[in-house]
């Protein structure tokens, strides 16, 4: 009876022993560490690992094994496994940075080829009418020229300095660059301005003074600096200013500055939807969205207090 009675005990002790390593196996579970895998970084070979690190290549996107890019296997034409198996990682890498170099400069084509390539390119000379558009937050300046083919996109200048934020000038010493559509005269037009070269924008306009906002002497001119005007480098404004006089002297009556906040596209206005400057914006859009639509520039009148855009007389 006393030999069953241990045996019983003995069992209540290791079912409890039994338990007790459950609980303790649940609650202090040990942490799994995965071995370290060399990082695709560490895989690549060191004559491609040292291009990255070089300064000298940091605007050429330099991709690591297996990542091919959207415009590399466009340019392909091939699917992703077909290219990683057609092509070494050396070969891949520099497609890349070809295709990406020449992405890149389709974008800026208008701001890296010489004035004289373009006029040769478009069949044009200084002397044509022309046309300007000015974007203040992509600050950039764009000259078009009227050729037998209607006006084509001769030049873009990047803005060197600009002060004050999106929205029109409203008064003296705002420190604001103006907005709206506005003409340069020859009269305007100023060959020995402290700024290189200058031809003033001819603010405030009818809409301004209808909307009693003041400010004078709103200019594009050189020196790169700024207090209201648009201002370019001395070699930029030598080019626009050039093409403006000899428009002027050639008989153009005037030559049209249309200036926006941004490129006036749907999306971009959807993003300004709750700026107190949204209702101006949307006039502004009316003269943008006719060049896009005609590519000639419009006749812009003011009426009572407004913008009105009209279809410019053959």
């Amino acid at each position: 009876m006393m030999t069953r009675a241990w045996l019983i005990l003995a069992d209540i002790l290791v079912l409890l022993f039994l338990l007790f390593s459950f609980v303790l196996f649940f609650l202090y579970q040990p942490e799994y560490i995965p071995p370290k895998q060399p990082t695709a970084r560490q895989t690549l070979p060191p004559q491609i690992v040292s291009s990255q690190t070089d300064e000298s290549n940091c605007s050429l996107p330099v991709l690591p094994e297996g990542n091919v890019t959207l415009s590399v296997l466009k340019e392909l034409n091939v699917s992703r496994e077909e290219s990683e198996a057609a092509l070494s990682l050396e070969e891949i890498l520099q497609l890349s940075q070809e295709v990406s170099m020449q992405e890149y400069l389709e974008r800026n084509t208008f701001q890296y080829v010489s004035l004289k390539a373009r006029l040769k390119a478009l069949d044009a000379q200084k002397g044509d009418r022309v046309f300007i558009r000015i974007f203040k937050e992509e600050a950039l300046l764009e000259v078009w020229i009227e050729t037998l083919q209607g006006y084509r996109h001769l030049k873009d200048y990047p803005i060197c300095d600009y002060s004050g934020h999106l929205g029109p000038k409203l008064k003296e010493g705002d420190r604001q660059a103006p907005e709206g559509f506005y003409r340069v005269y020859p009269s305007q037009l100023n060959p020995h301005s402290r700024f290189h070269l200058a031809f003033n924008l001819g603010y405030p306009n009818a809409y301004d003074r209808a909307h009693h906002h003041t400010g004078s002497y709103l200019m594009v001119h050189g020196d790169c600096r700024s207090v209201g005007c648009y201002a370019m480098t001395d070699e930029k404004i030598e080019e626009i200013y050039g093409l403006v006089d000899a428009a002027l002297k050639h008989g153009q009556p005037y030559v049209p500055v249309h200036i926006f906040p941004f490129r006036m596209e749907d999306e971009a206005m959807d993003a300004h939807t709750e700026s107190r400057w949204y209702e101006f914006w949307m006039m502004l859009k009316e003269g943008y969205d006719y060049f896009e639509a005609e590519e000639r520039p419009p006749l812009v009148e003011v009426q009572n207090g407004r913008y009105v855009i009209m279809e410019t007389a053959d």
